[in-house]
């Protein structure tokens, strides 16, 4: 049986990239993006998480680093031009941004947010994210997801 596409897939059909997809098992319950990525068989250096943050002005930050580092919230701040940022609740996430944690990715969200994508990035040509749903993961070039989700690259993890 065919993926059933989800909203982060459609976005990239509606913008005409190509991208491919990756399932893997999760009844086990390990969806942390380090068990992910031995799941789909791939590095952990291309294999990235979708955070979602606030800034002290309550805007709302998409933040794209790779599953084995760490967000720094200072430097998130600072790439963002905020005091301080905090992740979101978890039973926040969704409302936000229409996906579920586990689930979340970059592409194809309720509102386009600010998206800070780590300078890591900018050394691979093609990146892996969350394809929308937990058990389901997108590849795609890097350029392709920086445009469109209008993103831009900066030093974020610790």
């Amino acid at each position: 049986m065919a993926q059933p596409k989800t909203n982060a897939m459609r976005f990239l059909d509606n913008c005409h990239i190509n991208y491919e997809v990756y399932t893997y098992e999760n009844k086990d319950g390990k969806i942390d993006g380090i068990s992910v990525a031995n799941k789909i068989n791939k590095d952990l250096d291309i294999v990235y998480k979708t955070l979602v943050a606030k800034g002290t002005g309550m805007n709302v930050y998409v933040f794209i680093v790779p599953v084995a580092e760490e967000l720094d919230l200072k430097k998130a701040a600072k790439a963002v031009k905020e005091k301080k940022v905090e992740l979101v609740a978890v039973k926040d996430i969704q409302k936000l941004t229409g996906y579920i944690r586990g689930g979340c990715s970059p592409l194809g969200m309720k509102k386009q947010y600010e998206t800070i994508i780590a300078d890591s990035a900018e050394e691979i040509s093609s990146i892996i994210v969350s394809g929308g749903k937990i058990g389901v993961q997108i590849e795609l070039k890097v350029a392709d997801l920086k445009e469109t989700i209008e993103g831009k690259f900066a030093d974020i993890t610790h």
